[in-house]
C-alpha cells in the first residue's frame, strides 16, 4: 500500500473513531447569519459561562465569548507546559444538545498540521492510538489541523461534574505532543 493510502486510510478511521467516540465535531466556525433565538440553548451557555469562570482558573485559562459564534467559548492554556507552545480551547454549546470540546495544541508557532508534519503516516497513526488510548479523542478539522476532544449530551441536564472533569484533563494533552514530535518534525519524544 502507498504512503498516501495508508494517510488516506488512517485519516478515514481516525474520523471514524472520533465519530464513534465523541459524536460529530462541534461547530468551530463562525456563522454567517445571527441565530435564532433558542431559550434553552441561551440558557445553556449561561450556565456554561458561569462554570467556566470558576473552572478555568484551575488550569490558568480564562475563558471569553466569542465575538463571532455567540455560542462558542475560548481560552489559551500557556502554564505548565512542556511540548506545547500553547493549548487553544473552544467549548462550544451545539444545536443538538450536546457540548464540545476542541483542544488545538500549538507547536512552534502554529497548530500541527497534517500536510506540515514530517511523517504523515506514522503521525496518523499515534493519533488513531491516542484516540484509544487516551480519554479525550484525537482528530483533524477541515484543514488539517490537529485538535483532541469530548463531546458531552445535555440529555441528563447540565453535567457540571463531567465538564469539570474534561476541563482538568486539558493540561494533560501536552505530553501527547511531546510523542508525536518524531512525527510532527523528526526530534525526539519527550
Amino acid at each position: 500500500m502507498s504512503n498516501s493510502r495508508a494517510v488516506i486510510l488512517a485519516l478515514a478511521l481516525c474520523a471514524a473513531a472520533s465519530v464513534a467516540i465523541g459524536g460529530a465535531p462541534a461547530p468551530v466556525l463562525a456563522q454567517t447569519a445571527a441565530p435564532a433565538p433558542d431559550p434553552a440553548r441561551d440558557a445553556t451557555r449561561e450556565k456554561m459561562r458561569a462554570l467556566l469562570d470558576i473552572e478555568g482558573p484551575k488550569i490558568g485559562v480564562a475563558f471569553n465569548q466569542s465575538t463571532k459564534e455567540p455560542y462558542n467559548f475560548a481560552g489559551m492554556l500557556t502554564q505548565g507546559l512542556h511540548n506545547s507552545d500553547s493549548i487553544e480551547i473552544v467549548i462550544s454549546v451545539t444545536k443538538s444538545n450536546t457540548i464540545g470540546f476542541r483542544i488545538y495544541p500549538h507547536y512552534k508557532g502554529a497548530y500541527i498540521n497534517l500536510g506540515r508534519v514530517k511523517n504523515s503516516v506514522d503521525f496518523a497513526h499515534r493519533l488513531l492510538r491516542y484516540s484509544d488510548e487516551n480519554f479525550l479523542f484525537w482528530g483533524i478539522d477541515n484543514s488539517g489541523d490537529t485538535f483532541t476532544g469530548f463531546t458531552i449530551t445535555l440529555e441528563s441536564g447540565f453535567p457540571n461534574e463531567a465538564i469539570d472533569t474534561v476541563i482538568r484533563s486539558i493540561p494533560n494533552q501536552d505530553k501527547f505532543v511531546g510523542q508525536m514530535r518524531p512525527a510532527i518534525d523528526g526530534s525526539a519524544a519527550q
